[in-house]
């Protein structure tokens, strides 16, 4: 995804290291993702499947967290597409 807004972070604006890390980062969410519907379909137990559901949900958390952090410094270091103080926050309120 390459943003057309200079005030929206998209992915050419992210460097190597952050896109790498959030592959590697999604791909765990989908081999949890995966790991939940294999319980499920085996008829495990309800906790077991929600222990499994609650460690995907906090890595995709983290995921985003991530991207807001390299959007934040992407905008410190790049004044020509800063981002304002509430765009930066709804950033934040999307991921809780």
């Amino acid at each position: 995804m390459v943003s057309t807004n200079p005030g929206q972070l998209g992915a050419g604006n992210l460097p190597a290291d952050v896109l790498d890390d959030v592959d590697k980062r999604l791909a765990r969410v989908e081999g949890q993702i995966r790991g939940v519907r294999r319980l499920l379909g085996e008829g495990a137990g309800c906790k077991d499947v929600l222990q499994q559901l609650s460690a995907a949900n906090a890595a995709l958390d983290k995921v985003g967290f991530r991207l807001v952090a390299a959007g934040m410094e992407y905008c410190v270091t790049h004044p020509d597409a800063p981002m304002t103080t509430d765009e930066l926050e709804q950033l934040f309120l999307k991921l809780s």
